[in-house]
């Protein structure tokens, strides 16, 4: 019996830089019209996502069941990595700028809790 061995996780930031840097010297198009379809090309990602659940779950009768919900799972991931190198594009500090608004937004949500997990109501909820 062979063990399977999980390959080792890539740096997030790292690789995210390394897609940016490769996408940036392999595009077809710069300056303004570059971004916007940068940009878009997120928009084309969840779509891809919409179209993995009507998959896994049979909802096109023509077509039945054609994806799995690993295929969702991949998508998702393909969203992600897309909105990080998308928020590369626009900023060199994306890991700074997605800390920041990760904390406000938690802070937010979650209110004294945090992201600890801890029992504390957030103002205004009873």
């Amino acid at each position: 019996m062979t063990e399977q061995r999980t390959p080792p996780t890539p740096d997030l930031w790292a690789a995210i830089d390394d897609l940016w840097t490769w996408l940036d010297a392999n595009r077809a198009h710069g300056g303004d019209t570059g971004l916007v379809l940068r940009m878009l090309k997120l928009t084309e990602e969840v779509g891809e996502v919409a179209q993995a659940v009507i998959g896994a779950t049979g909802q096109n009768p023509r077509k039945g069941v054609t994806h799995t919900w690993e295929d969702v799972q991949g998508e998702l991931c393909d969203v992600v990595i897309t909105a990080l190198v998308a928020l590369r594009t626009l900023t060199p500090d994306a890991e700074g700028v997605f800390a920041g608004h990760l904390a406000r937004v938690t802070a937010r949500s979650l209110g004294s809790r945090g992201a600890s997990g801890g029992v504390d109501t957030p103002p205004g909820l009873p």
